[in-house]
């Protein structure tokens, strides 16, 4: 049969297992049966930039564009018709003609603790190794074990792993979604609590995206979790506002208790000896009003912070 649609995604097994589950999702709500997946919506997987560069920080490199340039360059030229993507990789701005037109619901936001021997940070001896190519995380991990010796650590999950495995660290903070979603639970030892060292905005959300001229499809409303989208606006509210990138250490951590929604956000210096944090609350929340509680906070720890929130030390 002629494809109704093709998605495009990056080629990493995780990319292509968080990919391959909204495919079914779109192709159920297309009306098909989701055994037909590779039929009526195939993946066309596209290599990026940021998936060919693994010996350094991705802000050394141009930032977090890298991983949805090339995809987008696909949406826009026809090439594929609906993009998924990570969303704590997708840059705050908007890119013209595009549109991220749906959300589905969210896994788990936290970062996971993964080690051989250790249980938790805590548990780590002093001056371990602790892997990520994260900003944010080095800085919340330093926060609290400013004796850890910090090893950048790019690549798939399944890189990760074996490095890990390979002695390349004692330990390796990962988000817990990609491993749940890939069927890695086993590997995490202990969860960091996001109410107390929050999340990168949008972390545990996948995001849709389409050309903005063919966002009025009913499939794309079938698909979309309006709890998870109020979450994540605020979240990028304060990414927005802090001009959060692979060069600055941010959080942001959403949660949705009843009626009520609160928002915490968090910018360290790279060093984690300096973190500004702020909280707060709103009732019957709308897209509107916690885009706005995001974008406030932000603003607000911005104002405080000034130059001493830009920081990178290779």
């Amino acid at each position: 049969m002629t494809p109704l649609l093709k998605i495009g995604t990056r080629g990493s097994r995780l990319a292509t297992t968080q990919c391959g589950w909204v495919q079914r999702q779109i192709v159920t709500a297309l009306g098909h049966d989701p055994a037909l997946s590779h039929e009526v919506a195939p993946l066309v997987i596209i290599t990026t930039q940021g998936d060919r560069i693994q010996d350094r920080r991705l802000i050394e490199a141009g930032g977090k564009q890298l991983f949805t340039k090339e995809i987008e360059d696909a949406l826009l030229s026809g090439e594929v018709d609906v993009a998924v993507h990570s969303l704590k990789d997708m840059p705050a701005e908007d890119i013209p003609g595009l549109s991220l037109c749906a959300f589905p619901v969210r896994e788990d936001p936290r970062d996971a603790f993964v080690s051989l021997k250790y249980r938790s940070l805590e548990d780590l001896p002093q001056g371990a190794k602790l892997g990520t190519a994260s900003l944010r995380r080095q800085a919340q991990a330093l926060a609290v074990r400013p004796d850890l010796e910090v090893v950048m650590l790019r690549g798939n999950v399944d890189t990760r792993l074996s490095k890990l495995e390979a002695g390349h660290c004692d330990a390796m903070l990962l988000a817990a979604a990609g491993l749940k979603r890939m069927g890695l639970e086993a590997h995490i030892k202990s969860y960091i609590d996001p109410d107390l060292f929050p999340c990168a905005p949008g972390q545990g959300a996948l995001a849709i995206q389409c050309r903005t001229n063919d966002l009025d499809q009913e499939w794309i409303k079938r698909l979309h979790h309006v709890e998870t989208h109020l979450q994540i606006s605020a979240e990028r509210g304060a990414l927005v506002a802090l001009e959060a990138s692979c060069r600055t250490a941010v959080g942001a951590y959403a949660k949705i208790e009843g009626d009520a929604l609160t928002l915490f956000v968090e910018a360290l210096t790279a060093d984690g000896r300096t973190r500004w944090q702020r909280r707060e609350t709103i009732i019957a929340p709308t897209l509107e009003t916690a885009h706005a509680l995001g974008l406030g906070l932000g603003q607000s720890i911005r104002d405080e912070a000034g130059d001493r929130l830009i920081q990178y030390t290779g």
